[in-house]
């Protein structure tokens, strides 16, 4: 075997391989130059709402804030963050988030199982089931109807149970257990694991990713939702903080948080709209780069077949 000393290598000519084309170098930087353009287009308004958050009233009306605060003031956050009601609210959040999210792993994990094997009888009806609902619901009427005659009104499970199942996380985590090979379970078969223990010891360590990429899509959709709490919540003390910051937006209860100087009220009412926004997004945008590098590759294994 010839060995290339590193003057023989580095006098060796060279290849297309070694060398982009410069058709290739063209495509790299226009692709630079669209993902700069789309990071810019996507940052642009968050850092204008943090900005106008921390912003002065008389600065926002007259148009002077961009992308840095002016006429600093904390007043609106002050007067959310010093309301019992809104740490209260905001507890029934994380509360409603954890549990919401802990039921609908389950269910999608073991329904998405189930709906991997291909032998199972009636898999057909099941999936068709499963694809029906993306399509057809009952109405908002009989939802209500049905939820109030089952007792779950004024409760947790009338924010858990019916949004429980994703259509859509089903069939990806279904995707994903269909690309895994077959010759590990029956290898655990062999080994004596039931079913279950197949899926406890196996399928599900080697499903990090999708199952972090599905977490997140169950937790932002839990976070951020406020029309089933609006619907079924009859008591205050029960709500989510999405449906007290949406009354803060309406200004339902402004008057009742500020409980002083009408000049701050008036300060309040400017830039509250960017407040809740920030106070809402916040802990999503804290736990999501921890699971971001789970993010793309859960969706892209799980999307390879169809």
């Amino acid at each position: 075997m010839v060995t290339l000393t590193p003057e023989r290598r580095a006098a060796r000519p060279r290849t297309s391989v070694d060398q982009p084309t410069r058709g290739y170098r063209v495509f790299q930087g226009i692709n630079g130059l669209i993902l700069t353009g789309v990071v810019v287009v996507t940052l642009y308004p968050f850092i204008s709402i943090i900005a106008r958050s921390f912003s002065g009233e008389r600065q926002i009306r007259a148009g002077e804030v961009s992308l840095w605060p002016k006429g600093f003031n904390l007043t609106t956050y002050k007067l959310v963050l010093s309301d019992g009601m809104f740490w209260r609210n905001y507890g029934n959040t994380v509360l409603y988030t954890v549990v919401a999210t802990a039921v609908s792993m389950v269910l999608t994990t073991c329904y998405a199982y189930v709906l991997s094997k291909k032998d199972l009888k009636g898999r057909g009806a099941l999936v068709g089931i499963a694809v029906f609902t993306m399509f057809f619901s009952g109405g908002l009427i009989p939802n209500y109807v049905l939820i109030t005659s089952l007792g779950m009104k004024n409760t947790i499970w009338a924010m858990v149970i019916p949004n429980a199942i994703s259509v859509f996380n089903l069939l990806v985590m279904k995707a994903f257990f269909e690309g895994m090979p077959s010759e590990l379970e029956e290898a655990a078969q062999i080994d004596g694991l039931s079913t279950y223990g197949t899926l406890l010891r196996i399928v599900l360590p080697l499903s990090k990713a999708v199952i972090a990429t599905m977490t997140l899509f169950y937790s932002v959709s839990f976070w951020n939702s406020w029309f089933s709490a609006f619907l079924y919540m009859d008591k205050t003390e029960l709500m989510p903080v999405t449906v007290y910051l949406r009354n803060l937006i309406a200004g339902s209860t402004t008057g009742q948080n500020a409980g002083a100087a009408t000049d701050q009220v008036t300060q309040v009412a400017a830039n509250i709209q960017s407040v809740t926004i920030v106070l809402t997004a916040l802990p999503i945008l804290c736990v999501y780069p921890f699971v971001q590098r789970f993010f793309v590759s859960g969706v892209m294994l799980g999307a390879v077949k169809g």
